[in-house]
């Protein structure tokens, strides 16, 4: 069987998503979760693009041992330099370089000639080659490029060196036979191509990206582009577990062999979640909550008496298993860090002993703790930004006959600060008052509630995003009173914003 090649680019493209920004911290989790699930190459960062980036890509190359460390650069000397600078202690090396070759893009982005193009693509491969021996090279945009130029390119950087050659459908345009007879027609054209690998990189504007990389794996790709739970630019990327499950299930159709440990998979979707709090929907494919569940009569009568009835997978497979525990107030230590661990999140004694402090102090107000209530807990005290403010108190007096009134204290540099507003409701009371200490009004883009389980002590979890400079801040914050929850994700989404702005950005806009 042919060997597909799984690239994870979760921690570059699925970044990029809205309101998905990671620190360094979260990326090296992510990282090492990545490496235990067995994907073949993790794309770190645009190495680049900010200071943060590279030393997130710093940091994941001297922690990750199995698999190889790519960073993303541009056609241009200097990205491929900082590119190789930010892998050089990885023990396997990949620099990812690229340049647009549709005619749009071209004209309108590059304003350039395919000559010149050619030219940088070549230059690039040549001294991305000069630090590593492991080189990819991606034509933008191939899905709407001229396919006669593009031919002409891939063979121009095969002969100066690339290992692998990308061809991104960029904008998720196009459908999955055309995209599977782009990768056909490549295979057959360009010259030296079976000494490289062929990867897919999909987006899912049209809701077409793993059905377009899996036609591309069927005419000849071996290597395939994706993201934990499909998050990424737009409407997203090729969803990881969706290929390796297709892969795992239809061997009758897609007779190919893939490295990923499919019992990983369901840990590793539930801490990019909770890290990045993009919420995967009820209905997702593989690790939605609904993804084994039956609620029609006709189905359960079905499953219960033969699960291959309604049930194309097990369950077990990636990972989904029932929980046995039962973590309340007098659940000690070793439960809560085994439940931990199960759920795929490997905590440092000084965080481990943060999350139990706050795991108590929640079980002291309800009476079974379930694994959403431990992930919120994660997300609000263990994976965050340095707190720039805290907030320590909040008080609202409101009714229907009259104007809410919230004080709320910060501290800031050990120092409490304090104020008190009006608003036109209790939450904007709050808003007011925690921007009157900032010194600043934030633009509030979303707010949302929710409740991650059933009865009357149930956390609340609300998430907020502030919109700057083109860019969205996500914040989430949870108690069993949500005005409580309601500032703490307000403040944690203002701490990511001057995060943000304190970070030296090599270039403003990429």
């Amino acid at each position: 069987m042919k060997r597909i090649k799984i690239f994870d680019t979760t921690l570059r493209d699925g970044e990029q998503s809205p309101g998905c920004s990671m620190t360094l911290r979260e990326k090296i989790e992510i990282a090492q979760q990545l490496e235990r699930l067995g994907v073949d190459v993790i794309e770190a960062g645009f190495a680049i693009s900010s200071q943060g980036d590279y030393e997130s890509i710093e940091a994941i190359s001297k922690k990750i041992k199995k698999s190889c460390i790519c960073s993303l650069a541009r056609a241009i000397p200097k990205d491929i330099e900082v590119a190789y600078n930010s892998i050089k202690l990885a023990k396997h090396q990949r620099i990812h370089t690229f340049i647009a070759t549709s005619p749009i893009h071209m004209e309108h982005k590059l304003k350039m000639s395919e000559q010149q193009v050619l030219d940088m693509a070549v230059s690039a491969v040549t001294l991305a080659k000069g630090f590593v021996e492991d080189v990819e090279f991606s034509c933008e945009d191939a899905g709407r490029s001229d396919f006669a130029f593009l031919v002409k390119v891939y063979e121009a950087v095969i002969e100066a060196g690339a290992t692998v050659i990308n061809v991104p459908d960029t904008v998720g345009y196009q459908s999955p036979d055309e995209y599977g007879e782009l990768i056909a027609n490549l295979n057959k054209q360009v010259k030296g191509i079976d000494a490289v690998d062929i990867s897919v990189h999909c987006h899912n504007d049209l809701g077409f990206a793993t059905a377009n990389s899996l036609f591309g794996v069927l005419n000849g790709a071996t290597q395939v582009e994706c993201t934990i739970n499909g998050i990424g630019e737009r409407a997203g990327n090729t969803a990881l577990e969706e290929i390796v499950m297709a892969l795992t299930t239809r061997k009758d159709r897609l007779p190919f062999s893939h490295g990923i440990n499919t019992n990983e998979i369901f840990k590793t979707s539930r801490l990019v979640s909770t890290i990045t709090g993009s919420v995967v929907q009820p209905n997702k494919a593989i690790v939605g909550s609904n993804a084994f569940s039956h609620e029609a009569g006709i189905h359960q009568d079905g499953v219960l008496k033969f699960k291959e009835t309604y049930e194309i997978m097990n369950a077990e497979s990636i990972g989904l298993k029932a929980n046995t525990l039962v973590l309340g107030k007098h659940s000690g230590r070793h439960a809560f860090k085994e439940r931990l661990t199960f759920l795929g999140h490997h905590l440092e004694k000084n965080d481990l002993d943060k999350a139990f402090e706050r795991f108590k102090q929640l079980a002291d107000k309800k009476k079974q703790i379930l694994d959403a209530d431990l992930e919120v807990i994660l997300a609000d005290d263990i994976y965050q930004v340095p707190d720039l403010y805290t907030l320590k108190y909040v008080q609202v007096s409101a009714g229907n006959l009259t104007r809410p009134v919230a004080v709320v204290q910060l501290i800031r540099d050990e120092k409490v600060l304090e104020a008190s507003m009006l608003g036109s409701g209790p939450v904007d009371a709050i808003y007011k008052a925690i921007d009157s200490l900032v010194g600043e009004t934030f633009n509030l883009r979303d707010f949302a509630i929710q409740s991650v389980s059933g009865g009357t002590d149930a956390l609340g979890v609300v998430s907020v995003q502030l919109f700057e400079n083109q860019r969205i801040f996500s914040g989430r914050g949870s108690s069993t009173d949500v005005l409580v929850s309601a500032a703490k994700a307000y403040v944690m989404a203002i701490n990511h914003v001057l995060h943000a702005r304190g970070q030296k950005k090599i270039y403003a806009h990429l």
